[in-house]
């Protein structure tokens, strides 16, 4: 490999030739040699982009305020512009555990663009002081965190989240009148119309959805223009006004950006990313019970439940000929359960706010993205192949209705709850339907039986 020779304050660098980054740049990739997670990850994709966004937004902002040339900026936005419209993603090597402050990344950008708007203008444009101009790396890297957040929350988890509510709500619509029994303590309780349980879940997804937009209203105040400290140093008063118009234009918003009401609350904390992780955290835990809930009813054939049948997708064992396993749910189930990790390093990183800046940006930016991202994967592939797919066995939900001794529980008023208990645990020892049970134990008819026992009705409730 060929390389050429870059100076920053700290002196000469060797860079690779064809490189659009720095000194600074290369010196991080020397210095953080971690995970080899870099930050234009599928994960972290979004988080580059907005960077180039920021870029843009900020060389506009002070084209407006007459901060800098017009050949200047306009090379600026074009170059930032390939950056957010990920073009020149490969050109962002540098390692997701990093200087805390996410320094090296925003340098990363500023080099970059830097570089290619001195091609494209013939001008000598510096990284600092034209592309970072009016900014901070610590009001830059808090920015990209809550921008590139509502964009795979707007791209990509609303739109898998929408999609999942409405393949449960038209698959709860379809068996609506389908009864089976429910379960408390994974023991067999009162019936219940298979549509409800569906219906519980498009609920909780639904009251998550609905948190996870108030959550995101927040992330639309932004902490860009408070630069080193909160104080707005070295920027125009009118500087974080003017970018935040400006972004709202490029990024076509129909919710417009807003500089935030306390730069210093938004470089020292990250309350806003603990709130959104511990919601996405939630949903996390609603597709963890959804997917738990679709294995037990598939369990079997013969010796589980095997209320539902689940889509064959692949083999499901290298040595047992014609098994099939639950596979959807259970990588959803695992997605799950790393999204909860995810959120307990968030927590940790959200502590390190020390006085006037925290000091975990990278490592809070590369799990709530990430978070953001399985969480949309997991829904959209329980969606298309599990929710959408699966079959009812209902032979087998009549059969375990037939002999189920708590519905015993709807007589409860005319024999009381002690003959009641006789009755079930008789049912359930000699292993007949209820019915024929309670018939011969008390002076009601079978007609009368019949009718009050009826699953249908008891599902729906009430005396």
């Amino acid at each position: 490999m060929k390389f050429r020779t870059e100076k920053d304050s700290l002196g000469e660098v060797k860079v690779p030739a064809k490189a659009l980054w720095g000194a600074q740049t290369q010196r991080a990739v020397n210095n953080f040699p971690i995970s080899g997670i870099k930050m234009d990850f599928p994960f972290t994709k979004s988080f580059v982009s907005s960077l180039g966004l920021i870029k843009d937004a900020a060389a506009r902002a002070n084209l407006r305020l007459k901060l800098i040339s017009t050949k200047k900026s306009k090379a600026i936005s074009r170059a930032a512009k390939e950056v957010w419209k990920e073009k020149h993603h490969k050109e962002f090597p540098i390692d997701v555990f990093q200087t805390g402050s996410g320094t090296s990344s925003n340098m990363n950008a500023n080099e970059v663009i830097a570089n290619l708007a001195s091609r494209y203008s013939k001008l000598d444009i510096n990284p600092n002081d034209d592309v970072n101009m009016s900014q901070s790396s610590n009001d830059v890297i808090p920015t990209a965190i809550k921008l590139s957040a509502i964009m795979d929350l707007d791209g990509k988890l609303f739109p898998a989240l929408d999609e999942l509510i409405d393949s449960i709500e038209k698959k709860a619509k379809s068996l609506e009148g389908v009864i089976k029994t429910g379960r408390t303590h994974l023991m067999d309780a009162m019936p219940i119309d298979f549509s409800e349980e569906l219906g519980a879940w498009a609920s909780q997804l639904s009251a998550s959805k609905e948190m996870l937009r108030t959550i995101e209203k927040r992330f639309f105040e932004l902490p860009q223009g408070g630069t080193a400290v909160g104080s707005g140093i070295n920027a125009h008063k009118n500087f974080s006004k003017y970018f935040a118009q400006e972004l709202s234009k490029l990024c076509n918003s129909k919710k417009r950006f807003s500089p935030s009401k306390n730069f210093y609350h938004e470089l020292s904390a990250q309350d806003c990313s603990v709130q959104l992780s511990g919601e996405l955290k939630n949903l996390a835990i609603v597709l963890m019970k959804i997917s738990n809930d679709l294995r037990w009813m598939n369990s079997g054939p013969l010796a589980g439940m095997s209320e539902i049948e689940l889509k064959a997708l692949q083999p499901g064992s290298s040595i047992m000929p014609g098994k099939v396993n639950p596979v959807i749910p259970e990588a959803v189930a695992m997605a799950s359960a790393d999204v909860i990790g995810n959120d307990v390093s968030i927590t940790v990183a959200a502590q390190s706010g020390s006085f006037q800046l925290n000091v975990m940006l990278p490592v809070i930016a590369y799990n709530l993205l990430k978070s953001i991202n399985l969480i949309a994967g997991s829904m959209k592939a329980l969606s298309k192949n599990a929710i959408k797919t699966f079959k009812v066995n209902e032979k087998n939900l009549e059969s375990s209705l037939s002999k189920n001794p708590i519905l015993v529980t709807a007589l409860n008023p005319i024999i009381g709850y002690e003959k009641a208990a006789e009755i079930a645990k008789k049912a359930y020892k000699e292993n007949r339907p209820i019915i024929e049970v309670a018939a011969q134990e008390t002076d009601l008819s079978k007609a009368k039986l019949l009718k009050l026992l009826d699953p249908k009705k008891l599902a729906k409730g009430g005396i």
